[in-house]
């Protein structure tokens, strides 16, 4: 790339970094004082915190976006496709982290059955959750986003046509944003598997992919290491269906701009490895362990495995930090491994 080019995705991503960081502070008073709050039951005694700080990383995104507008439109010369790209981009992020939002705020006064446990959140209904989420595919479908032909791992360059923009693309957003809401629970564990992926795809992008897809994994990488530090142990917000929706999309976002649908499909295989172990339970399943009064963590169904974070239970007297821990680095080796299979050629 020209050095006009890593300007106009270093400032932008600057922006949203700041952006978020702000917001994100300001929604830690705003949201609870509004109601809008999550039980954080791993510390012994429950803790209400503000939640839906996905709102913050999703305006922080959108900023970055419009900046890049603004400056393609008055400073460098203006490439209207670019552009129509990117703000459909943002309309996805800003609607899907909407219907993220109604999950988050159906909060109740006394806790109510919800995934195999109480809780104050009752959030939307499990059927409610893939519908609503379609909308968020919208915005990319009406621009036919991406390119139709798409590299599948061991497989090779398979042209779909329009089943690209009208059954992959709403697919991929439904599945991703719905998949990547059902692995956490614990401080920081979120924003640091979405911290990793999104690196690995802006590295990728920026070394293989479009200009497009680089710069939207920069705003998501940038948006979202803002916002960990709010969320590492102790946990002063919570993210929320506003976060994991807006990183879903995010990501589905980067892999169609950024031709990057292989190498992303294998980045998210905890993700579908998450997926499949909740369905073994119909999705009743409860992440969260047993505390003990060493401050470590259980497993809540004994040996029975429902979640990654059981599996870490399992292997060892996990705290919260190491359950975090560990499953990064679970998902940082699934980044390692695209690179891996892109090097040899199989991607």
């Amino acid at each position: 790339m020209m050095y006009s080019s890593f300007l106009t995705i270093i400032v932008p991503s600057i922006i949203a970094f700041a952006v978020t960081a702000v917001g994100t502070r300001f929604l830690m008073g705003y949201l609870y004082g509004a109601g809008v709050v999550g039980e954080d039951r791993n510390k012994g005694k429950p803790t209400l915190l503000a939640s839906s700080g996905g709102l913050a990383v999703s305006f922080g995104i959108i900023v970055g976006v419009l900046v890049y507008a603004f400056g393609a439109t008055f400073v460098f010369v203006p490439v209207t496709q670019a552009l129509s790209t990117l703000l459909a981009v943002a309309l996805s992020i800003t609607l899907i982290s909407f219907i993220g939002f109604l999950d988050d705020i159906n909060v109740k006064q006394q806790r109510v059955a919800s995934t195999g446990r109480k809780d104050i959140r009752k959030g939307l209904k499990q059927w409610q959750k893939p519908l609503l989420t379609f909308v968020g595919a919208l915005p990319l479908m009406a621009i036919n986003a991406g390119v139709s032909s798409v590299e599948i791992p061991f497989v090779g360059l398979v042209h779909l046509g329009l089943l690209y923009p009208l059954i992959v693309i709403p697919l991929a957003v439904i599945f991703v944003s719905n998949a990547f809401n059902l692995l956490g629970g614990f401080d920081g564990l979120q924003p640091m598997t979405s911290l990793i992926a999104s690196g690995g795809l802006f590295l990728y992008c920026l070394l293989y992919g479009g200009y497009i897809g680089t710069l939207v994994a920069a705003l998501l990488f940038a948006a979202i290491l803002a916002f960990l530090p709010f969320n590492l142990y102790r946990a002063r917000i919570l993210p929320g269906d506003s976060f994991t929706y807006a990183v879903g999309a995010g990501l589905v976002a980067v892999m169609v701009t950024g031709q990057a649908e292989a190498f992303g499909l294998i980045v998210f295989i905890p993700w579908i490895i998450e997926f499949f172990l909740h369905l073994r339970k119909r999705f009743h399943v409860n992440d969260l362990g047993v505390r003990q009064k060493d401050g470590t963590f259980k497993a809540p169904y004994g040996k029975k495995i429902y979640s990654l974070t059981h599996a870490v239970m399992n292997i060892k007297k996990a705290t919260e930090q190491d359950v975090t821990l560990y499953i990064s680095l679970f998902e940082a080796l699934f980044v390692v491994l695209a690179f891996l299979l892109k090097f040899a050629g199989l991607l």
